[in-house]
């Protein structure tokens, strides 16, 4: 059988066997995080869209301490930080390693399906992969891409699902999936 992208186990960060499954059915945003990169502060961006869609999207992150050392923590010390300097709302993972002799299945697949500029290794830190409602890896994004491009291509995508309302009088944008699974 052929594998698929819902058949590749991983660990969460207290090791207990995931997979993704439990997503189908949803689009699927996958990014390697580190906490000490000057892209850390995407983990707002990416909690931003977990909000704000999480009935039709799901954000994960994998911790890899591949680049420079930039994520250099346990699982826990790495849990701590996300919620405590983020509130992230999205799993972060068991840390991982994204290129190389010892790069997790998961990693290997994403780069299979969708290669990079010259070359499939990942190149940094905050380097994403969206995979559709279907299981289906359909774009790889460059660390430099923003969590918001990302979603205004989601909603090119699928125009009629993502709805917003914004409260004028408190500035707060309210969505309302209309389209959910």
């Amino acid at each position: 059988m052929e594998p698929n992208i819902y058949s590749i186990n991983f660990q969460d960060s207290k090791e207990a066997e995931k997979n993704l499954e439990e997503y189908k059915g949803k689009y699927i945003l996958i990014v390697n995080v580190a906490s000490k990169c000057g892209l850390t502060p995407q983990y707002e961006g990416l909690k931003q869209i977990q909000d704000s869609y999480e009935k039709d999207l799901q954000v994960i992150g994998f911790p890899c301490n591949q680049f420079m050392g930039q994520e250099p923590g346990t699982d826990e010390e790495i849990q701590t930080f996300c919620k405590t300097k983020y509130d992230v709302n999205f799993p972060v993972m068991k840390k991982i390693e994204v290129n190389g002799s010892n790069t997790h299945p998961l990693y290997e697949y994403l780069k299979s399906e969708k290669t990079g500029i010259l070359t499939e290794a990942i190149k940094w830190n905050f380097t994403k992969f969206l995979v559709d409602r279907d299981g289906n890896v359909i774009k790889r994004y460059s660390p430099q891409t923003e969590p918001s491009e990302i979603e205004e291509e989601l909603k090119d995508r699928e125009p009629g699902l993502w709805n917003f309302t914004a409260d004028i009088s408190t500035g707060v944008l309210q969505t309302d999936n209309v389209n959910s699974v």
